[in-house]
């Protein structure tokens, strides 16, 4: 090749690059207008309204995030992947939420990264506990050069850097009732509770209850190690875990509440115990120990990757949530093959004494396992709320049996309630007419849970 035409390539190559520069800059310069043009019209919307108390700062923030955030070329194409998977309309849902997360641990700090990586538009972060060396092993985002940083500070820094159009307010504090109106004020949309002391837990629960605010709460993490036994459900379905235990009794006991919000829960039973307190002294006093009043001095020892699991779990659990996108958790029904195998048989046995015979039974034992644990969660059809788990759902279902719900069917997956002897007895002397009329929503309700029957088995 000539020295000409060398130079010529190089020319040419300088003008393309010159050229893709250019847009560039001018697409970063319309970018920067127009936030700068955003906050100009916040600081005057804060001054024209401040005055005559219309307004907060706090409000006019996240009006103008939260429409505005995806019309941001940059913001949009970052969340392109969460746009392409719930659709815009969704994801402008998720843009435009508040999240307050308390308890930034190695659950806690998981959960608010993916959030604020599935671009939640407003974030409050609340611990009043800093990073240490043994956080590493657990913490989303924190690097030995921020041990000593208070957690909420540390993940607002790091998240500046990952979602900068995020709102974030970082608070070195610790809830209780003092501060329970300031930390949950605004209105938010969800709650996450990631703290790990009981106390603290559940005053915080029990004020998420009153104000009627949204609330995932996480459980104990530590001490287990197997991932595949967690689960979301309601608070009374969680079993082998203690601190779900302790919170149950406490709620029930201090403020009349039975349940009623998701908890994220191992049920795999603790594999390892609290490591011993040891003193320099022998006459010292462990309470001495505590950092703040009844928060434990005896460590839990964490496998890190569980923490983080069960944060990961609550973000998709909130997002999900967030963007009205239908999911449903795997049930917590604690039942052997044996159970299904009974009430197959007495399915059988049914047919063939009301109709002569058990050739309309078009479901298998696999097929049982669906309807009884899926569908109707191992409880009858007419008490969904029941607080049986465990050993009580083992002598519940010995009560129970599968029949047809339209009379005039075979017995399919889609065509199957479970209920208890005598509520059977009494669903196969009435029509569906009849229920239609006198039980609108529980008509509604089977309807429902058998058409998703119909399009998981794409009938």
């Amino acid at each position: 090749m000539s020295d000409r035409s060398k130079q010529w390539q190089l020319i040419i190559a300088g003008a393309v690059f010159g050229s893709l520069s250019t847009v560039a800059l001018l697409k970063l310069f319309n970018r920067y207008h127009v936030k700068q043009h955003g906050k100009i019209m916040l600081t005057q919307g804060l001054s024209e309204d401040g005055a005559n108390g219309k307004a907060s700062y706090e409000d006019l923030t996240r009006k103008f995030v939260g429409s505005d955030l995806l019309a941001d070329e940059i913001v949009s194409e970052q969340l392109t992947r969460n746009i392409q998977f719930f659709g815009l309309e969704s994801q402008r849902k998720v843009t435009r939420s508040f999240v307050v997360i308390i308890g930034l641990g190695g659950v806690g700090s998981h959960a608010a990264s993916m959030l604020l990586r599935s671009g939640v538009g407003r974030l409050l972060l609340v611990d009043f506990d800093q990073v240490s060396l043994s956080s590493l092993n657990r913490h989303a985002v924190a690097t030995r050069e921020d041990v000593g940083i208070p957690k909420a500070l540390c993940l607002k820094k790091h998240f500046s850097s990952i979602y900068p159009e995020c709102q974030i307010e970082a608070r070195v504090q610790l809830y209780d009732s003092s501060s329970e109106e300031e930390i949950l004020s605004g209105n938010p949309d969800f709650v996450l509770d990631c703290i790990d002391n009981i106390d603290t837990k559940v005053a915080l629960l029990a004020a998420c209850v009153r104000k009627g605010l949204k609330v995932l709460s996480a459980m104990g993490a530590g001490a287990r190690a197997d991932p595949t036994r967690i689960r979301i459900a309601d608070l009374r379905e969680s079993t082998n875990d203690p601190l779900s235990r302790a919170v149950r009794y406490r709620l029930r006991k201090d403020y009349g509440i039975d349940g009623g919000f998701p908890v994220v829960f191992s049920m795999e039973k603790p594999k390892v115990k609290l490591l011993p307190f040891q003193t320099s002294k022998e006459e010292e006093n462990p309470l001495d120990y505590q950092i703040v009043p009844g928060f434990r001095v005896r460590i839990i020892p964490v496998l890190g990757t569980i923490p983080a699991i069960f944060g990961q779990v609550m973000a998709t659990y909130v997002t999900t949530q967030l963007a009205d996108f239908s999911i449903q958790t795997e049930p917590v029904v604690n039942l052997d093959l044996d159970h299904y195998r009974i009430l197959h048989q007495r399915l059988i046995e049914h047919e063939e004494i009301l109709y002569g015979s058990a050739e309309q039974v078009l479901v298998d034992i696999e097929e049982i396992v669906y309807i009884v644990k899926e569908l109707w969660r191992g409880r009858s059809a007419r008490d969904q709320n029941q607080k049986d788990v465990g050993r009580k759902m083992w002598r519940s279902v010995n009560e129970m049996m599968l029949v047809r719900w339209d009379k005039s069917k075979p017995a399919t997956v889609s065509n199957l309630i479970l209920l208890k002897f005598t509520e059977a007895d009494a669903h196969e002397s009435t029509t569906l007419d009849q229920i239609k009329e006198e039980e609108p929503e529980f008509y509604t309700m089977v309807i429902r849970v058998l058409n998703r029957a119909e399009i998981d088995f794409a009938l």
